[in-house]
């Protein structure tokens, strides 16, 4: 599955402004690295909570739909993490090859 870059950037926004509780005010700034971190440790929880499910299902206490459904969540986000990271090793390759 393919992630456009269009859907990456709203991940992106959407993640920036679930940072802060009242948005980014004017003059406030964004840690770019903070932002991905939290990415990355949403994602991490989302396939803890996916294999948490399938454990549940394995022991006979839960349900197979909501199991397909939290892994499916956790790729989808596994890979807007990715898609950022390529956007930005390109946007930072882009720079370097600049010329001074």
């Amino acid at each position: 599955m393919a992630i456009d870059p269009v859907s990456a950037a709203r991940a992106y926004q959407q993640a920036a402004g679930a940072t802060g509780a009242g948005g980014i005010e004017a003059g406030d700034s964004v840690d770019f690295g903070n932002i991905l971190q939290d990415a990355l440790r949403q994602a991490t929880q989302s396939t803890q909570g996916a294999e948490a499910q399938a454990l549940n299902v394995a022991a006979g206490r839960g349900d197979i739909v909501d199991v397909v459904t939290a892994i499916a969540a956790a790729e989808t986000q596994l890979q807007t993490v990715i898609a950022v990271r390529d956007q930005v090793i390109s946007a930072y390759q882009e720079i370097l090859r600049m010329p001074i």
